[in-house]
């Protein structure tokens, strides 16, 4: 293949591939315990109120607030202890004109009483009564039934991605279980054969494999369930038979290497016999990345990346992470990413998005970031990279001291 015959931007790459791409969600019903970093894949509602009673949010004294209008450390309210409310019991204790009782913080509070008067507010006068040193008002330091949260209220959709906070929250209404999507399996190949398996030396002319590792940690990262082949030898029939075997197995196949223009290229004419409608992608307008490849093969999602693997990392959060969560049914999540000024100016070629990895660094109270450059096959420049910076298409690059967006690793 002498040149790129479908350069695509990849907003446009993006939606030609969902043209032909209808991802049918797996889902599983397992310990809500165990479903940190999994996606919902049902719509929950509260089965009760949160909290089921009034629950005082500090020790101190429950009253009625009229009890304690006027109240001051010169003129404080004079108030009869009618008892204390046990933790983790019901109240049998009801408030009267001008009596308290002692709570303790997530204790219910008793009949009769509408809010709490904290410890440190208060002064003993005997065992049987306390002076209130200021007022209260109705409500205060008291949460109502259902003020978390009301039976019947919408608490999380399909799509969401389970957070500690969801887990605890689930926790609180007695949810124990939940349906959630299955993490699409996602085959691995790399290629070439001057790629050796990291635990072996290198002989001259040889590299080890970073590229089965790091795409696997990233697939992990987006949700799926990375599935490695190995190292593919630039063999036609060896790629084209771990390629239907990866194809047969997996949600989605991802080949790193041989997308390169090339007479070795052999990844496109194996990746075209995969099934219909096939390459959808040759060639993105971005840099690092531009080799890239882009497929759907009887419904299975086939990405060819580069084999650089800084290149391979930035294609796979531009096309395959995506492709990932749509598989999830995930709700899209905006990339975390944070504001900062350019430590250097950046050119670009018109008709390309361009991404440079940053560090960044605090100067004089302001965050800067600083360009990480190297060639695409070196690793190291995402090792002390923080973040991408995205120059965009036909701007002809950014100036120094120009506020960017760092989009964080």
């Amino acid at each position: 293949m002498p040149e790129f015959f479908n350069v695509f931007t990849p907003p446009d790459a993006w939606r030609h591939f969902l043209r032909h791409y209808s991802p049918q969600t797996r889902t599983e019903r397992i310990l809500t315990s165990a479903a940190l970093g999994r996606v919902l894949a049902e719509k929950l509602a509260s089965p009760q109120d949160l909290p089921e009673f009034p629950r005082s949010t500090v020790d101190g004294y429950a009253v009625s607030a009229a009890d304690t209008y006027g109240a001051s450390s010169s003129l404080p309210a004079f108030l009869s202890v009618a008892g204390e409310v046990p933790m983790g019991q019901a109240s049998s204790l009801e408030i009267g004109v001008g009596e308290a009782a002692l709570v303790h913080t997530g204790g219910m509070i008793p009949a009769g009483a509408d809010s709490v008067v904290m410890v440190e507010n208060t002064q003993r006068v005997d065992d049987a009564s306390i002076e209130a040193l200021r007022p209260v008002a109705v409500g205060e330091n008291v949460i109502q039934v259902g003020e978390d949260i009301r039976a019947g209220d919408p608490i999380l959709e399909p799509g969401h991605l389970l957070r500690p906070q969801d887990i605890g929250g689930l926790m609180a209404l007695g949810i124990t279980q939940i349906t959630v999507a299955v993490p699409p399996r996602v085959g691995i190949l790399s290629t070439g054969d001057e790629v050796v398996p990291p635990d072996q030396p290198v002989a001259p002319g040889q590299v080890r494999d970073i590229n089965s590792y790091s795409l696997a940690a990233l697939v992990t990262r987006a949700g799926g369930a990375p599935v490695a082949y190995g190292i593919i030898p630039d063999n036609r029939d060896a790629l084209q038979a771990a390629a239907a075997q990866a194809h047969a197995e997996n949600d989605i196949v991802v080949l790193s290497a041989g997308s390169s223009v090339s007479y070795r290229d052999l990844s496109v004419e194996v990746i075209a016999g995969l099934g219909k409608p096939g390459i959808l992608v040759h060639g993105l307008s971005v840099r690092p990345g531009k080799p890239t490849i882009i497929a759907v093969c009887d419904g299975v999602p086939v990405f060819g990346l580069p084999g650089n693997p800084v290149s391979a990392m930035v294609i796979f959060d531009l096309a395959v992470a995506p492709a990932i969560r749509a598989a999830l049914g995930a709700q899209a999540r905006p990339k975390q990413q944070v504001q900062a000024r350019l430590a250097r100016n950046l050119a670009s070629a018109a008709g390309r998005e361009d991404y440079v990895q940053v560090r960044l660094e605090e100067r004089d109270g302001e965050t800067w970031a600083v360009p990480v450059l190297g060639k695409s096959n070196l690793i190291y420049t995402l090792v002390h990279a923080d973040g991408a910076v995205q120059i965009p298409l036909d701007s002809g690059g950014l100036r120094e001291g120009a506020w960017v967006t760092v989009y964080l690793h």
